[in-house]
Formats: C-alpha cells, structure tokens, sequence
C-alpha cells in the first residue's frame, strides 16, 4: 500500500514539472496550460500522450 502511495506521489511530481516545463518552454509563443488538478492527472495518467493531448485541446478550443 505504501509502494503505491509514492508511485502516485512520484507521477503527481513529474506530471507538475512536465507542465511548468512545457509551459516555460513554450509560453513565448503565447500558449499557456493552466497547472490544476485536472491537467495534473491527465498527465500523470497518460504521461507525454496526454501533454500532447493538452497542447492540441489548446488549438482546438
């Protein structure tokens, strides 16, 4: 039960700091992804796929 708490805890962390860093990266060319708890789980879900799945949500909206 532990194990998989920090498994959580981990992809939590690593799907924030994808997102601050995507949205470092591109921010200069005026496309933000807000960090909530809703873009946290996607892609702590779905990893890479699912901060593509963000960017391309962001074109199509």
């Amino acid at each position: 039960m532990v194990n998989l708490l920090i498994k959580v805890v981990k992809r939590i962390i690593v799907a924030f700091f994808m997102l601050y860093g995507l949205n470092l990266i591109i921010s200069s060319l005026n496309i933000v992804i807000p960090i909530n708890i809703i873009t946290i789980f996607l892609v702590g879900l779905l990893g890479i796929p699912g901060l593509c799945t963000l960017v391309a949500l962001f074109f199509v909206l």
